[in-house]
């Protein structure tokens, strides 16, 4: 079972952080790309890269043939699949296996054991493990037996792909009036993300916590788990925050989780990194979700609080080793220290449905962190940053949304959660909309201070339109240093004292931002920036994005930047963009509601008209999946048809026109 050469089948922050381990062991590496990330991070950090497709994944990162073809071309022995894309595909597995590959990971037989969620958990019942009350499918999978089967068992409940992961093929369903649609968006999304449109039903435990173990097995019959993470943070069943140990699990209830998640393991003979998914009641009553069969997004949160390396263990254990070379006394050698928080980084917009957002990144240079690769201890630096983006690439809508993620390791709770509040505000991203300053707001939040978050009490925020999902607005001190920099231009500071800007008589400054715009009169003299009737602010030195000013005698640095004409601030972990603002009125006119236009970039999922259809106000005309996320264009008022300029599967850019239609004239637009 040993090898040499490992091919990182994935992309991202999980291919740049497997490679920097595998590169610190000895190993040597391969990355593979789509036409899409030819520049990417992961692509420029391993010692050979392959392109293998197109943009889209069904065509590069899900295409079995092109990856072992990679491996083959580059004498790799090992395949490590990451996490996502094919690393839960047992047939993927097999094919690495009959190609003389190593697979990094477990064996195909559990893979499969697990990937079938309803298999799963008939072993769990016969292993002792709770479950929570569903409806685990049959031979009659039809929308009739899934609709009785509802009824049977009571809302709300989860509608759930029997071959899931990672909130893809998932619903949550309050009452009958959602149920149809849901089982049809359900199965549309597992078909297109798995291959497989089976369905199961699950009772939704209510005002519950998401909390998982981490679990490790050889190949000799052993395993261990390594504490709990808490994932509760979610919104649309998506993890935004995650943390270990969780702040309800006491040592008796860990242990108690802890040795389910090994016998789960143990039950289908597991090998390598996995985590056993739990729902914990009010009561902290546990429940078992479903096992994933790979690494986590959220493994980093172990590491800081085990010191352990995870990525490493994969690769002793995928070369043949016990447990025991390491851990002499299995379990009773993990030790548990501090607190460690981990927040995802997405490109969306939390301030508007959380919309997945592309574009070019025009400043990214996380301070003050280390990279992934062996994994930070106790006594490493405390905050660690994973990404697979670049100053100057672009985020596109092919994959993911999570560009980067965040990790604190503190003395306890409270420490950990102000590290990494400091760790976003000295992190920005600035380009591309991200969740960067909701992130910073949910972790000073008071629920999350007090351990009170469910799983789903973000999207009631976002229903009730809470205070924390309503757009900030740059305060003072934010326009003030973008008209600093709007009135002395594109000279930098450190530019000869003969070409700074001389002292000037008053002019005036107008910048807007968002739907505020705001108008000074100010003075240039030299470095100092005067304003009328206000304080002063003196630009007092530039290293790239990062700026010195002191503005009415205190000094403060921030990250400005200019682009297309205005200038892009990170403040508090926001993007501020300010731009001067149309010397003519406003003169746009309303939507046309003959045309609707594509809300996002990405891909069309779903075309329900064709020319000469008849539609009403509020249908829905296209579906447009961009980022694991899908969003309906409604038609705005009653009309006919005129034309579809998309086909399903079809990419698709943001504000591309996609349907055409006739008004009726009586119509009353929505």
């Amino acid at each position: 079972m040993s090898f040499r050469k490992i091919l990182v089948a994935n992309r991202g922050e999980i291919a740049t952080r497997v490679v920097r381990t595998a590169r610190a062991l000895g190993y040597r590496t391969v990355a593979v790309y789509s036409d899409a990330d030819a520049q990417a991070p992961h692509a420029r950090l391993a010692d050979e890269a392959v392109c293998i497709g197109p943009p889209p994944a069904a065509q590069s990162y899900l295409s079995i043939p092109a990856l072992l073809d990679a491996a083959r071309r580059t004498g790799a022995d090992a395949v490590h699949p990451g996490y996502g894309f094919l690393s839960e595909r047992a047939d993927f597995a097999a094919a690495c296996a009959e190609a003389g590959l190593v697979f990094i990971g477990p064996p195909a037989s559990a893979i499969e054991a697990m990937g079938d969620k309803a298999g799963a958990k008939r072993r769990m019942l016969a292993a002792g493990v709770p479950c929570a009350p569903g409806y685990l499918g049959s031979d009659d999978d039809s929308d009739e037996r899934l609709l009785a089967e509802a009824e049977r068992l009571g809302y709300p409940l989860l509608v759930k792909a029997v071959a899931g992961g990672g909130g893809r093929g998932m619903r949550l369903v309050h009452g009958t009036h959602e149920l149809a649609g849901a089982i049809a968006g359900a199965r549309r999304e597992a078909e297109s993300a798995f291959g497989d449109g089976r369905l199961m039903l699950e009772r939704l435990i209510e005002h519950g916590r998401h909390i998982e173990i981490q679990v490790f097995a050889d190949a000799h019959g052993h395993a261990v788990h390594l504490g709990e993470r808490d994932c509760t943070a979610q919104r649309r069943r998506q993890k935004v925050i995650e943390e270990a140990p969780s702040p309800v699990v006491s040592a008796a209830m860990r242990e108690r989780m802890g040795a389910d998640a090994v016998a789960a393991a143990l039950a289908v003979g597991y090998v390598g990194a996995g985590t056993v998914e739990f729902i914990v009641d009010a009561g902290l009553t546990h429940y078992f979700l479903e096992m994933n069969t790979r690494l986590q997004v959220e493994h980093p949160v172990t590491e800081c609080i085990t010191g352990f390396d995870l990525v490493e263990w994969q690769l002793r254990v995928a070369a043949g080793e016990p447990l025991s070379a390491w851990l002499p006394n299995g379990q009773a050698d993990i030790r548990f220290s501090g607190h460690a928080i981990e927040a995802r980084l997405y490109a969306e917009d939390p301030y508007d449905g959380f919309k997945p957002q592309t574009g070019r990144i025009l400043h990214w240079q996380p301070a003050h962190a280390t990279q992934a690769g062996r994994a930070p201890g106790a006594a490493a630096s405390s905050v660690r940053i994973d990404d697979g983006i670049a100053e100057g690439g672009s985020v596109t809508p092919w994959y993911d949304a999570m560009v980067a993620k965040l990790i604190v390791h503190g003395r306890d709770r409270a420490d950990a959660v102000r590290r990494l509040v400091a760790a976003i505000e000295d992190s920005p991203l600035l380009g591309v909309a991200n969740n960067g300053r909701f992130l910073r707001d949910l972790l000073q939040h008071p629920d999350f201070a007090a351990a009170r978050l469910t799983t789903t009490r973000l999207d009631e925020w976002a229903a009730a339109g809470a205070p924390l999902l309503q757009r900030p607005a740059p305060d003072d001190a934010c326009w003030l240093a973008a008209a600093a920099l709007a009135a002395r231009g594109d000279v930098p500071t450190s530019a000869p004292a003969g070409l700074r800007p001389a002292s000037v008589a008053w002019q005036t400054i107008a910048l807007q931002c968002g739907s505020d715009t705001r108008r000074w009169r100010v003075r240039l003299a030299g470095d100092l920036v005067e304003f009328d009737g206000g304080p002063s602010v003196q630009l007092l030195g530039q290293e790239g994005h990062r700026w010195r000013l002191a503005i009415d005698g205190v000094t403060r640095e921030l990250v400005a930047l200019r682009h297309a004409g205005g200038w892009h601030l990170a403040h508090q972990g926001a993007g501020f963009v300010f731009t001067e603002p149309s010397a003519a009125p406003d003169q746009r006119r309303q939507a046309d509601p003959g045309r609707a236009h594509a809300p996002v970039a990405g891909v069309v999922a779903q075309v329900l008209v064709k020319p000469g259809d008849a539609v009403s106000a509020g249908q829905p005309l296209v579906c447009v999946e961009a980022m694991k996320m899908e969003m309906w264009l409604n038609a705005q008022a009653g009309g006919t048809v005129r034309a579809v300029h998309i086909r399903e599967r079809e990419a698709v850019s943001a504000g591309a026109l996609v349907v055409e239609l006739d008004i009726d004239t009586v119509s009353t637009v929505i």
